[in-house]
């Protein structure tokens, strides 16, 4: 019973260092990652302008669900084995940049992401970029030191590399 009860205790402390290392992270985080793929841009853009079709080719992804418009934002809800989350386009440049943030405001996190499409050679480089939040600090220290900031734009890159049948290498 003694071990057990010593057991708890470190798995109780254990979580309290990373809490209290958590509230010290900032709430607010900003990341990103590029790709260079050998499809134009516009090809890239539609792609990854699809969302209907993320299921096909995304990693993760089971189900998308366009909404209707909500004060002129496009909205779809994706459901992912991260959970469900919609999200909202925010801005939408053709083949140029494309701007989507959670619209979902009771999550544990949040933010948005910026797609931009620029010509590199006779292919294109995707960049994007994560400006986020995570609210709960023990989710804040499990995203920065265990999960990344940057494991789910890395993955999208490489599965949008395999739907251009591509083995692309995700960059700073």
């Amino acid at each position: 019973m003694k071990i057990v009860l010593i057991v708890i205790g470190a798995l109780i402390a254990v979580v309290a260092v990373c809490v209290l290392i958590g509230a010290m992270l900032p709430r607010d985080h900003a990341a990103t990652r590029r790709a260079v793929y050998r499809a134009p841009r516009v090809a890239v853009y539609r792609v990854v302008r699809d969302f209907a079709a993320a299921p096909q080719w995304r990693t993760g992804v089971k189900g998308i669900e366009l909404l209707p418009a909500e004060s002129g934002h496009e909205r779809y809800r994706e459901t992912s084995s991260q959970g469900v989350v919609t999200y909202r386009v925010m801005e939408d440049r053709p083949a140029e940049r494309l701007v989507v943030e959670i619209a979902d405001v009771d999550l544990p996190w949040g933010g948005r992401w910026t797609y931009v499409f620029t010509p590199e050679g006779t292919g294109t480089a995707l960049r994007i970029t994560e400006d986020g939040f995570v609210k709960n600090p023990l989710f804040r220290f499990l995203a920065r030191y265990v999960f990344g900031h940057t494991t789910t734009m890395e993955q999208y890159l490489r599965d949008l590399g395999r739907k251009f049948g591509e083995d692309v290498q995700p960059q700073p």
